[in-house]
């Protein structure tokens, strides 16, 4: 690099390597067309290769006399999930299918498949002194499956039941034929599957059949020996005789007590009609009577005859006395047919009352029957039960056997699948395309060019230029030179950078060493190391974790104090740990000073949150040094990575105060070098200074800031006085 690249922080010149590679545009625009020529030729020095696809629709098939539910029962199977389609495509894959397919097109005549059958003139060698076995002892299928499967390529078609089957062959004809011979033989395959589960059932129907039907005949013949035995014959197939007696018996039972309640009745009418000497003629009894019919009619005659004399006759006179003494007679008669009627009906109550009588014997006769052929029908309905249940399978088997034999024929058991696209013979080659590879080798060869004339050109270094070039930086820079420090070690260089006013920051360069170094007396203006401009690095850097080391003592570790204000006062969240000997932050920020602190915390004596305190003067919060004892606490200094780790996590950034250390304790402190340094010299000693930075620089550490502490540290002497 040049020295103003090596010297100072550098930036990419993205202009510089535009420039460069604009003037070698014409080597470049070379390579691209010599790179493409060569593509080109290798494009057409390969052999093409021919790529056709046969594509198979997986979807449930029945042959054409199943019926509507057959197919419906089918398509909600397992038949379309996902995992059946995958289980398809391993299939189509599977080595018996391929083997089949390649006897079937001898494949293995083919050099394209079959390379050990025009074995090479080393391989013979090798395979006559025994040190390679001989391909031909294989099987011819078992040579041509590997270069068979190279050019296979069986797939599901995303979103869909389809399987693509493509196959790539030097011979285009070959290409179209071998996909469409997969599918013929997995179609084939997949139909014999059925007829071998179709025969496999019929084989396996035949003897059970057989055996069901004796089953069925000797539960049957049982039945039929323990009804006969038993006396439990039916009368219309489901009922028994004593049951079906008894039931006879009650219904002519109810009968008759209707007939005796309707004589009963009949009977009390009459007889009111009797004792009351009401007209009778409206009871329907004596009304269907045709003696009483008769009488009645006679006795409306004499009642006319009567009336007619008595309007010319007296009433003695003899022909009415005559007429009077017949109308009597016949009422007579009429009264006298009545009691017979009533007689007659209390004769038909009488009768019914028998033979109520009569017919509730003989329903407890029939009623102790029936239970005791209740109770031998349990044992018939048990033989009713498995002879059911025999018949009930033997017709299953039945209909599962007469469906398999239907469908022993190769026609009545097609595969569910069909080929929904065959593979045609491919005219224009799928490899190599020939224009596609020499723009792609074209666009390659001149990004590859453009990035090596770039890189060729950053470590020329013309594409590199400082970051400031001022008079100030300039200055700086020859200043340092005429230190003539010497080079045995890296040592780290501070640069006064304009974007960050009045902050000083320490970079290690550690690709290799530099003998100079700035500011080695105290600068003209204090300000570029001041309290604050470390505060505004600080905040610029976001940086997490500052470790601050006070080589001469407690006015560099007021000089922190006062740093941590400043940055409280900015706004940020800021804690300071006090791990110096002498305490004396802890005294300058709180008015405990018997205060609980770090040694505490690692001693195990003192709760997180207590060793926690505000500032007295600010908005910071303090770690003091605390009361343990500090050797036993230091034992325990490993466990303070974690502290800090926690309190990263909850604060914008955590100082460290560590007095007068050297770079192993601090160390010691950090599991990583992604910390800030600050070295807190009041006053610049240029010998203190060079010693800190190359031991820093030295150990890893790359951000190490010089802060002088000013007048910032004279306030907090003060305020602590």
């Amino acid at each position: 690099m040049s020295s103003v690249a090596r010297d100072q922080d550098v930036d990419i010149d993205l202009g510089q390597l535009a420039r460069a590679v604009w003037a070698r545009r014409l080597r470049i625009l070379t390579i691209t067309l010599v790179g493409a020529g060569v593509a080109f030729a290798g494009a057409k020095i390969m052999s093409p290769q021919y790529r056709s696809e046969t594509r198979i629709l997986i979807e449930p098939r029945a042959p054409a006399f199943a019926n509507t539910q057959q197919v419906n029962d089918a398509s909600a199977g397992p038949l379309m999930d996902e995992l059946n389609i995958a289980s398809q495509v391993q299939l189509l894959q599977s080595a018996d299918l391929l083997k089949k397919v390649i006897n079937d097109l001898k494949l293995y005549n083919l050099p394209e498949f079959d390379d050990a059958a025009n074995g090479s003139a080393m391989s013979s060698i090798l395979v006559k002194l025994h040190l390679k076995k001989n391909p031909l002892e294989n099987p011819p299928e078992e040579r041509v499956i590997d270069a068979f499967v190279e050019r296979l390529q069986v797939y599901q078609v995303p979103g869909s039941r389809v399987i693509g089957i493509n196959f790539t062959s030097k011979d285009p004809k070959l290409a179209a034929a071998i996909p469409n011979a997969m599918a013929n033989v997995y179609l084939s395959t997949q139909s014999g599957a059925k007829l071998d589960s179709n025969s496999e059932a019929t084989r396996w129907l035949e003897p059970e059949i057989e055996g069901l039907r004796r089953k069925v005949s000797e539960a049957e013949k049982k039945v039929a020996e323990y009804r006969t035995s038993h006396g439990l014959l039916q009368t219309n197939g489901t009922t028994t005789f004593p049951a079906q007696q008894l039931n006879d018996i009650s219904a002519e039972l109810t009968r008759v007590r209707g007939d005796k309640a309707n004589a009963e009745a009949r009977a009390q009418a009459v007889r009111n009609a009797l004792s009351s000497g009401e007209a009778s003629d409206t009871l329907p009894d004596i009304m269907s009577s045709q003696a009483i019919q008769r009488l009645k009619a006679t006795e409306s005659g004499l009642q006319s005859q009567i009336s007619d004399l008595q309007t010319s006759l007296l009433n003695n006179h003899p022909r009415l006395k005559s007429l009077r003494a017949q109308l009597a007679d016949i009422r007579t008669q009429i009264r006298q047919e009545t009691q017979k009627i009533l007689t007659s009906i209390e004769n038909e109550s009488k009768v019914a009352d028998l033979r109520a009588s009569e017919l509730e014997r003989q329903s407890d006769t029939v009623q102790a029957t029936s239970a005791r052929a209740g109770e031998d029908e349990v044992g018939l309905n048990a033989l009713e039960r498995e002879a059911n249940a025999q018949r009930q399978l033997l017709e299953t088997y039945l209909v599962r056997y007469r469906e398999a034999a239907s469908r022993a024929d190769s026609n009545s058991s097609p595969a569910d699948a069909r080929i929904v696209s065959r593979a045609v013979e491919p005219v224009d080659p799928y490899f190599p395309k020939v224009v596609p590879i020499v723009v792609v080798a074209a666009v390659a060869t001149l990004i590859m060019s453009a990035i090596i004339t770039m890189l060729a050109e950053l470590f020329s270094g013309r594409a590199l230029r400082p970051v400031d070039a001022s008079p100030e930086a300039i200055e700086a820079e020859a200043a340092v030179e005429e230190k003539h420090v010497p080079q045995a070690a890296p040592i780290a260089v501070a640069v006064r950078k304009p974007v960050q006013p009045s902050m000083l920051a320490v970079v290690a360069d550690e690709d290799e060493p530099v003998a100079a170094v700035e500011a080695a007396e105290a600068p003209e203006d204090d300000n570029e190391f001041s309290i604050a401009s470390v505060a505004d690095y600080l905040t610029g850097s976001r940086a997490p974790l500052a470790i601050a080391i006070s080589p001469t003592g407690d006015n560099g570790s007021a000089a922190t104090v006062s740093l941590t204000r400043t940055l409280a006062d900015a706004g940020r969240r800021v804690i300071l740990i006090d791990m110096t000997g002498s305490g004396y932050p802890t005294e300058l920020m709180v008015e405990d000073q018997a205060a609980l602190g770090v040694t505490d915390l690692l001693c195990g004596e003192a709760a997180f949150g207590d060793t926690i305190h505000s500032d007295r003067l600010s908005d910071a919060h303090l770690i003091p040094q605390g009361q343990s004892d500090v050797r036993r606490a230091m034992r325990g200094v490993e466990r303070l990575s974690l502290l800090l780790d926690a309190l990263a996590a909850a604060y914008d950034l955590v100082v460290v105060e560590c007095g007068s250390a050297d770079v192993a304790g601090v160390s010691r402190l950090t599991r990583s070098r992604d910390v800030e340094i600050i070295l807190s010299l009041p006053e610049v000693e240029e010998t203190i200074f060079v010693a800190l930075m190359t031991e820093f620089q030295a150990a890893g550490y790359e951000r190490v800031v010089l802060m002088s502490g000013g007048e910032g540290a004279e306030q907090e002497f003060g305020r602590a006085a």
